[in-house]
Parts: structure tokens; C-alpha cells; sequence
């Protein structure tokens, strides 16, 4: 949520700041802005809207100079309008701010603030700390910043310049907000993500919670803000400029769906062999004999993450026969869970940085809990505070609706379960194996079903102008029917509930009438004859039944109205190959109903504030 760059060079700092603000594009915006320092003072330029009406925008009034600011702004505070985007300024409009996060003790330092002669002209939390900077002006830009960071609650991270020292740029983070920073011949970046970065620079750091650095041409100093250096080592940027173009799909999701095979494949190569079905998770940070003396698994998660979550819980009760939770991050943290050093707390997050898991695991943490992350971004906050990492090895992820790191999760809680079931040595040990090697069948099954993909398009069409959607599934299908409800509500703005299909009778059967389409869960296994029941019993309602189906299995076909096929699979396989139509139909959908697919409204990649 909300993006910031920096820029300090030899170059035009426009030039690489509005590219680089198009890279954060997916983290959710509404309006944008940019500010530099040249011989004739700090220049500011914002707009609502796209980036390119900030473009349209330099054709008026284009900020010049080496050294500059830029952001992508979220509203948290204030309505979005171009009083409200960022760069903030302060009295003299010779310090300019951006900030990502929020700012809870906004209104009572507003108050000091204006009592003291300080004039505000927006409605946002930001602005507070260009007053507060400015204040302590005296004392140096570096010691300004971080004054007014003292006063300041709420996560949060910041970046600012001042006209009088257009020789740096001082960013700080105050909370679960992230940081990154890197640096070239002569010039140093600064950006709220490495996909800015990235075609600049091959190593960055990571700025840590309470720490401040300063950028020159020179390169990168951080201290703590009690003034203690830090001397930090880099980590490589994997990936490249490629990575973030859409590589001739239409758009970056699409795109995504395509390259799940190849991230399922890499999150699994070298942990699973595919000949004996022996699982090596190195990085768990968590000796066997540690793992065996679990006695509960917490997954703790937000969103999509949830719902690989519930596929984890479920997992784990049959491999390890353990008993398991996937808990809502958000409302796991306003409650008084009882930890122990036998319960696993396994936070799920695609960036590492959402605010609401972050606050969870410090709970857990607090409460002796073990901790082993799932995540996908090396070095991020989530994957610095526990004892061990099940990276997904996604890759960049730049459409808001998740889709490759969902799946990548689905094999990381896999992975998991089957690992703690292997330990603990439950005579299941032929269960196990088998599984594992069937995961690594998945990925060719995956590419499969993407290549014969093309009929989901026309289902879409026989939907578009539905504006409620009713998903079931039993089993691991529950947590699937879920998240396709999530997708279709996130990028095409159709209203999709998901359900168990056992629960229908208990409410939702109620909603189905004529036409109402009803996307039902029915692979083979356990559960068709049951999900086939609930069929007959929508069917009898007139509703419009599209059933996901093995391939083969004519037990739904009688009776749906569209059938999509996946690959026969074991049971533990079915929610990655489920995965991929819930994704496509959500998308098609979205594209025929003219949404914006890759930047849904309202909503950001990474969400790092409450």
C-alpha cells in the first residue's frame, strides 16, 4: 500500500523516479507525486489518477534536478485529490515528505502543531511530519527526522529532502512499512519495493524496523535511531526488468497464471525427490527431534494466504495427525490465543510485510510459540523474526490478485505437513512419500490444464452480466471454493460467496433461483458423491451449474450446465490444479465486464497498515 522512491545522482531524477513509481503500480494507488531539489530550490509536482496524469502534469510544471522523491499514495487519510498526494511540504514548502503507513497520533500532533503557528493544507496524517521536521530544522536534516519520528505512533516509513542539503535523501522505518535501498556508480536508490530497483542495481538492504539511512551519491549509511551504525550485508535482486513486463500477455495477471508450472516446479526442485518422495526443508531453522515435539499448528494469515492456510490445516490433521488452525491474522491478534513451546506458528504471507501477520507473530513469538514463516520475499520482515523460512520462490508477483504465489503456498503448507508427518513417525510413512512424489508430478499436470484453457473464456461470457456467484466445495475443495469467490470478487466486482457444500442447506440455498450460477468443487474422491447430491439439489432451483471436474469422471457431467476438466491426481494435488480455472473464470470475467484486472480498485498488493 502506498509507494515510495528516491533518487540521488548524476541523472535526471524524474527519469528514473516516474518509471520507477510505474513498477509499484500494483500496490494500489490513487494519486501520485514527485519532488526535487535543484539550484532554484524543492520543486513539487502531483496529481489524481494514473501516473500517467502526473506525466500529463510535467507538460505544466516538470520538477528538474539530481535529487528527488517520489510516491504512490493509497488514502488512508483524507479523500484522494491533489491537496492530498504526496510530496507533503512543510510552511515554507522547503521540505518535502513521503510517507507509507499511518500515523495514529496524527490529530493530537496536528493540534500542537497548529497551536505552535504551523499552517496545514491537507487532510492527510502524512503532512504532520514535514511540520515536525521542520521544527527541528536546526538541528539538521539527519537529527530532524529523527526528532520527529520520536513523536510519531503507528507504522510507518518515511522519505525526505530539504532544500539546504541537497546532498541526501534520510528515510527512516517506524514499524512493519518496508524499505529497500541500493546503489550504482555515483547514485543510490530508495524504494518501498526491489521491483523498482530492479535494471538498476543487482544488491540491496534492507532498512529494519526503527533504523534510519541516509543516501548520497556516495552510497548508503543506517543507523539505529538511538545512533548506533549498522553495517548490514546486501542480498542479491533476483530477477530483471523482464521479469516486470507483461511479455506479451495482455495483462500481468494472465501473465502470472501462465508462469505457475515454472514457480511450482522451482519451489519444489530440491526438496522433494521425485524418485524416493524424501522431503529436505533445510531452512525450517527446526531440528527433526524439534518438530517431532510439536503438539499444534497455528497457520496465521491474511486473504488468499488464509485460505492455503485452511489447505495446511487440513493437511496436517491427515499426514502428521496433528491437530491444526488456520487463523485471520487480524482477529487473531485482537484475541488471547494460548501458546506453548509445542505450537508451531506458521505465518503466511506473500510479501512478509502485512501489517495484521506481523502483529500475530510477535504474539506468538511473545508466547514461546515456535515459528517457521512461509513467504516469498527474501530478507522481509516476516522472514527475519522467526527461526525458519519455506521461501515460495514465487518470483515477481505484480498483479494485486494473487495467483502464482497462492499456488507456491499450496506447496509450501504441502511440504510442511508432510515433513511434520514424516517425523513424527506414524506408520504412514508409504502415505507420505507417495504424496511427495505425486507434488512433483504437478507441475507438468498444471501446464497441461493451461493448455487447454481456452473454453473457460466462453463460460465467462455466458455469466458476465451476473452480479452474484455462489461457490461450493467439500474438503480440501472448501478453502478452493473460497478463494475462487475471493478472485472473482477482487477483479471483476461480481458479489461471490464460498461455502461448504454441506452448509448449503443451512442459508445459501436459499439465494439460488433461476440462473443464479453456482461454480461446484466435484473432482474425484471421497467427496463427489456428496457434491454430486448438492448439484441435483441447485439444479432443482434453476440454478446454473459449472462444475470443476476430473477429467474422465462423467458423475457431474449429467447434471452441470459447463463442465471444466483438470487432470486426473491424488487428493493432496487436486488444489493446484483447481486453482488455475477459479483463477482464469475470475479473470476472463473481469476483462469481458471492462474491470481493471491487474490494479482492481480499493485494493494494494501489500498491505502494510491496519
Amino acid at each position: 500500500m502506498c509507494g515510495i522512491v528516491g533518487y540521488i545522482g548524476h541523472e535526471d531524477a524524474v527519469t528514473f523516479l516516474t518509471p520507477a513509481l510505474r513498477r509499484l503500480e500494483y500496490r494500489g494507488y490513487d494519486s501520485a507525486g514527485v519532488a526535487t531539489i535543484n539550484g532554484h530550490g524543492l520543486e513539487v509536482c502531483r496529481s489524481v489518477g494514473k501516473i500517467a496524469n502526473l506525466e500529463s502534469a510535467f507538460s505544466v510544471k516538470r520538477p528538474s534536478g539530481q535529487i528527488g522523491i517520489a510516491h504512490t499514495r493509497w488514502a488512508t487519510h483524507g479523500r484522494p485529490s491533489e491537496l492530498n498526494a504526496h510530496p507533503h511540504v512543510d510552511c515554507t514548502s522547503r521540505v518535502a515528505v513521503v510517507h507509507n503507513g499511518i500515523i495514529e497520533n496524527h490529530r493530537e500532533l496536528r493540534a500542537m502543531l497548529i497551536a505552535q503557528g504551523h499552517a496545514f493544507r491537507s487532510e492527510t496524517d502524512t503532512e504532520v511530519f514535514a511540520h515536525l521536521v521542520e521544527r527541528e530544522l536546526p538541528a539538521g536534516l539527519p537529527e530532524a527526522v529523527r526528532r520527529a519520528a520520536a513523536l510519531v505512533e503507528g507504522a510507518f516509513a518515511v522519505a525526505c529532502i530539504w532544500e539546504d542539503a541537497p546532498d541526501m535523501i534520510v528515510a527512516l522505518r517506524g514499524g512493519s512499512s518496508p524499505l529497500v535501498m541500493g546503489c550504482g556508480a555515483g547514485e543510490s536508490f530508495l524504494a518501498s519495493d526491489i521491483s523498482a530497483l530492479l535494471g538498476r542495481t543487482t544488491e540491496t538492504v534492507v532498512l529494519a524496523e526503527n533504523e534510519m539511512a541516509i543516501l548520497t551519491r556516495a552510497g548508503v549509511t543506517i543507523r539505529r535511531l538511538d545512533g548506533v551504525a549498522v553495517n548490514r550485508a546486501s542480498v542479491a535482486i533476483s530477477g530483471d526488468r523482464e521479469a516486470i513486463e507483461k511479455g506479451g500477455y495482455p495483462h500481468f495477471m494472465l501473465k502470472e497464471i501462465f508462469e505457475q508450472p515454472k514457480a511450482v516446479r522451482d519451489t519444489l526442485a530440491e526438496r522433494v525427490d521425485p524418485a524416493t518422495g524424501r522431503i529436505d526443508l533445510p531452512d525450517l531453522g527446526l531440528s527433526d527431534a524439534e518438530l517431532a515435539s510439536i503438539g499444534r499448528v497455528n497457520f496465521i494469515a491474511c486473504g488468499t494466504s488464509w485460505h492455503a492456510g485452511l489447505v495446511g490445516k487440513y493437511l496436517c490433521e491427515e499426514f502428521a495427525g496433528l491437530p491444526a488452525d488456520s487463523e485471520i491474522a487480524s482477529e487473531y491478534r485482537h484475541r488471547k490465543p494460548v501458546f506453548g513451546p509445542d505450537v508451531l506458528a506458521v505465518p503466511i504471507s506473500q510479501s512478509g510485510e502485512t501489517a495484521d501477520t506481523l502483529a500475530a507473530l510477535r504474539m506468538a513469538v511473545r508466547g514461546t510459540a515456535r515459528t517457521v514463516a512461509i513467504c516469498n520475499r527474501v530478507g522481509s520482515s516476516v522472514s527475519r523474526e522467526v527461526e525458519g523460512v519455506l521461501y515460495t520462490r514465487a518470483g515477481l508477483e505484480i498483479g494485486v490478485a494473487a495467483t502464482k504465489s497462492f499456488t507456491t503456498q499450496l506447496v509450501a503448507v504441502s511440504l510442511l505437513a508432510l515433513k511434520l508427518g514424516a517425523v513424527r513417525s506414524r506408520g504412514n510413512e508409504r502415505e507420505i512419500s507417495e504424496a511427495a512424489r505425486a507434488l512433483a508430478t504437478a507441475p507438468a499436470l498444471m501446464s497441461e490444464l493451461l493448455a487447454s484453457s481456452d473454453g473457460i473464456r466462453e463460460i465467462a461470457a455466458a455469466i458476465a452480466e451476473r452480479t452474484n456467484c455462489l461457490y461450493l466445495g467439500r474438503g480440501l475443495q472448501y478453502p478452493l471454493a473460497l478463494e475462487g469467490a475471493l478472485k472473482l470478487k477482487e477483479i471483476s466486482y461480481i458479489h461471490a460467496e464460498g461455502y461448504p457444500a454441506g452448509e448449503m442447506k443451512h442459508g445459501p440455498i436459499a439465494l439460488i433461483e433461476g440462473g443464479l450460477p453456482v461454480i461446484v468443487l466435484a473432482p474425484s474422491g471421497a467427496t463427489l458423491a456428496s457434491m454430486a447430491s448438492n448439484i441435483q439439489e441447485v439444479k432443482a432451483r434453476d440454478g446454473l451449474v459449472i462444475a470443476l471436474a476430473t477429467q474422465g469422471d462423467d458423475t457431474v457431467a449429467s447434471l452441470a450446465d459447463f463442465v471444466i476438466r483438470i487432470p486426473p491426481a491424488p487428493a493432496c494435488v487436486q488444489p493446484l490444479l483447481l486453482s488455475i480455472p477459479l483463477q482464469l473464470l475470475a479473470y476472463h470475467l473481469a476483462v469481458l465486464r471492462g474491470c481493471d484486472v491487474d490494479q482492481p480498485r480499493n485494493l494494494a498488493k501489500s498491505v502494510t497498515v491496519e
